[in-house]
């Protein structure tokens, strides 16, 4: 397993090159594997899948990134990076033969629908979904988002706290989600 993620972390280095998204997907990897620790779920099936997440990001401008996601985004360009990430990651995956074709086809249908697929029909589909967005949650994806968002970094701290409660779809992402923000609010905001 390990040997397959080092070599999907370096197929899909060239397409996280923007939005920070390298970090993203190492913080998202790192909560995703503590989730499967403690939910299970099919490993061969989660850690592609978070790891290959995002890597349609590197198919719409720079420019438009910000209208993509966040505060005022638009769900029709958000859905463009899913589509795309869905269609990337299938091309990463063909050199990956040690997982079937319908494991690379449920990564990819988790990839298809990770920001805007509302009801996961799967444990490894709600792992991948709350390990990304618990990104925010962290230190450093609070910090990053707080900065490109341009909002007060306690007015962030409340807004995610109130998302918390809501946001995820497994009762251990949401005990992840407050101990995250205690450290956020330790190292990042200081009282």
């Amino acid at each position: 397993m390990n040997e397959m993620c080092e070599k999907l972390f370096n197929d899909a280095a060239p397409y996280l090159t923007v939005r920070y998204n390298q970090e993203h997907t190492e913080i998202a990897f790192a909560f995703a594997k503590e989730l499967q620790e403690i939910l299970g779920g099919r490993k061969e099936i989660i850690f592609p899948a978070i790891i290959l997440h995002d890597v349609g990001w590197s198919a719409i401008a720079e420019e438009l990134h910000l209208k993509a996601f966040g505060p005022n985004s638009d769900p029709e360009l958000n859905r463009i990076h899913e589509i795309k990430g869905a269609k990337i990651a299938a091309l990463i995956l063909l050199d990956i033969s040690s997982l079937s074709q319908a494991d690379k086809e449920e990564i990819c249908r988790i990839i298809e629908s990770h920001d805007s697929g509302k009801n996961p029909i799967t444990l490894e589909e709600k792992i991948v979904k709350d390990a990304d967005k618990l990104f925010r949650f962290s230190p450093r994806g609070f910090s990053i988002d707080a900065q490109r968002f341009n909002v007060d970094s306690k007015e962030y701290w409340n807004k995610l706290n109130e998302f918390r409660k809501d946001w995820f779809f497994t009762e251990p992402a949401k005990t992840i989600a407050e101990r995250q923000l205690v450290k956020v609010e330790q190292e990042v905001i200081g009282n």
